[in-house]
């Protein structure tokens, strides 16, 4: 048996044994894997996988392919060059590319469609945004999921939920929120408004830590000041929930051990930051960072003073509103634009009217489909890499463990690249590999773990400027005025975004009264799209859902993104529902 680690964009970083027939395992001895896998890791291999490159749908070689690459990165300007880069493999390695492009004067799409809105949040508040693993969370007796499903983003924080009080906030009524001790069915948009509620009652039942206050943070008594001023009455209708809910919430959380696990819906709005913001605001008020078993958890930055191999200088432009018509060469690899960016009519008009569209990696999807020249990658067998996970403190190598003649690795593109265009190479991958373990691991109890671990998350200091916690000063936001129902996008099992296998149901509630499987049409003033009814139990009466990679459901998201951190905001719009007749 040898051992790698699961290159998917997860909480999980799951360690992996390999036989030699490559069947996948769980590693039994891991502390967080624990012996079991995903479905997606359990069914990988069933997944088909491009095999050969193509130019303009005729199959070629990778001589050819790297040949054709090179000729039309030369034909065009570098200013009329696009590198946009997806999550599709979180490995350090993938990064690689990137290096190339920027020596060549590209623009790289920055910016992000998952969760750096939340994530700008954490890190004006704490200075760095740092994970409550499995392990920390299982010394709670209160576990908060807020916007989260472990069930189906983090299936092994499960275990370390078992005989905790849960609270579930969540306008989803997920699997988790049937056992919950409490499950505060919010509006969506609302987290920052509950948060800030909460925060005034903490204040009011003098339930605050006042010896964390008083010493770690900087400006707790103008934040009170502040969310004072709020009306009680904005804060519960922009929430959608009733004093009853929330003052069993802090009945449920007094002098317990809180955990508070927040997941990426909550953010999905131009204002995302400041929900984080608020949310951590509660923590800081109820004193539980730095503290065993408590915490406020968000998707954290895995590579967290660690050495940035790939770290460039380069004209950027923001990835979530790139507009791909602006160049004539686009090299896009691991992701798929056509169906996760918001607006795909404009994302499908730019690509329509770039010169060359080159796409770089495993699986077909919508944006290979319309691509000129297609290259395929390595799978993670099948290369050297190495996992930092954004949910634990473990540091998981992927050596390479088999030889194939399908693709080409982030590495061995990159390098050559760099040849034929006259750059410095690059150092072997095995070096810069170690150096990255070395800036920031150490081991323990033959696991390797970040440095920045070894102590509790914040226990010694927060890394602000001040090195205290730094609470919300305000807030920038607008009610929709559009008409309408809220439309969640949520994840599954079966996919991951749009990977694997997408569910393509619209789910409303059941009180709509229509039956399974007829067919509606969603509309708003980005677009249109049509779907089959699944009727559900789990939904608000005025919010719909669609499971992300759901096909054609960004024709229907605004083209736009976030004050704070340059990310997608999917759910800042609302859609009409009709029936087709």
């Amino acid at each position: 048996m040898r051992l790698t680690t699961c290159p998917l964009d997860c909480f999980d970083g799951c360690s992996i044994t390999v036989n030699d027939e490559l069947k996948l395992k769980g590693n039994k001895n891991h502390p967080i894997t624990q012996g079991y896998l995903c479905h997606h890791l359990n069914h990988y291999h069933t997944f088909e996988r491009i095999e050969e490159p193509r130019y303009l749908g005729q199959s070629i070689s990778m001589e050819e392919a790297l040949k054709i690459l090179e000729e039309k990165l030369r034909a065009y300007k570098p200013s009329h060059t696009l590198y946009f880069k997806g999550s599709g493999n979180l490995g350090v390695m993938q990064g690689v590319t990137k290096r190339f492009f920027a020596e060549h004067k590209a623009v790289l799409a920055s910016g992000s469609l998952c969760d750096e809105a939340g994530d700008a949040g954490v890190c004006e508040s704490r200075g760095a945004n740092l994970a409550l693993s499995p392990l920390h969370v299982k010394e709670a007796e209160v576990v908060i999921l807020w916007g989260r499903n472990p069930s189906v983003t983090n299936s092994h924080m499960l275990p370390s939920l078992k005989g905790k009080t849960l609270i579930v906030i969540d306008p989803i009524k997920i699997d988790l929120a049937y056992s919950a001790a409490l499950h505060i069915q919010i509006q969506p948009r609302g987290d920052l408004y509950l948060a800030l509620l909460l925060c005034r009652l903490v204040a009011m039942e003098d339930m605050e830590d006042q010896t964390f206050l008083n010493e770690r943070t900087l400006n707790h008594s103008d934040f009170i000041e502040y969310i004072s001023g709020i009306p009680m009455r904005k804060l519960l209708d922009r929430s959608q929930v009733n004093l009853d809910e929330v003052g069993e919430l802090l009945r449920l959380i007094k002098g317990k051990k809180v955990s508070i696990l927040v997941g990426i819906g909550v953010q999905k709005y131009s204002f995302g930051h400041s929900v984080l913001r608020a949310i951590d605001a509660l923590g800081a008020m109820l004193g539980l960072f730095g503290k065993v078993g408590c915490g406020v958890s968000y998707l954290s930055n895995s590579g967290f003073d660690f050495y940035a191999p790939f770290k460039v200088s380069a004209k950027t432009e923001p990835l979530p509103i790139v507009d791909f018509g602006k160049y004539d060469l686009v090299f896009i690899q691991g992701g798929n634009p056509l169906s996760q960016m918001p607006c795909s009519s404009k994302v499908n008009a730019g690509i329509d009217h770039a010169k060359c569209v080159v796409y770089f990696g495993l699986h077909e999807n919508e944006t290979s489909e319309k691509a000129h020249l297609i290259i395929p990658a390595k799978s993670f067998l099948e290369k050297e890499d190495l996992k930092l996970s954004y949910g634990h403190h473990f540091i998981g190598r992927m050596p390479k463990l088999v030889e194939s003649e399908i693709g080409i690795s982030e590495y061995a593109l990159a390098q050559t690249l760099l040849g034929v265009f006259g750059h410095q190479a690059l150092e072997s991958e095995e070096r810069i590999i170690e150096q990255v373990i070395v800036s920031n691991s150490v081991e323990k109890e033959g696991f390797l773990i970040s440095k920045t671990y070894e102590d509790l998350p914040y226990e010694k200091t927060f890394y602000t400027p001040s090195g205290k916690f730094e609470f919300l000063e305000e807030f920038d936001d607008e009610p929709l005025e559009e008409e309408g129902y809220f439309l969640i996008a949520a994840k599954q099992n079966t996919s991951l975004n749009s990977q694997f296998v997408t569910d393509d149901y619209l789910y409303v509630p059941r009180s709509l009264g229509f039956e399974q499987e007829t067919r509606v049409r969603l509309t708003n003033r980005y677009g249109s799209a049509e779907y089959s009814v699944m009727p559900s139990d789990r939904l608000r009466d005025d919010c719909l859902l669609l499971y992300s990679g759901a096909k054609n459901a960004n024709q229907l998201t605004p083209h736009a993104m976030s004050q704070e951190g340059k990310c997608a905001i999917y759910q800042e719009m609302k859609v009409k529902l009709e029936k087709v007749r």
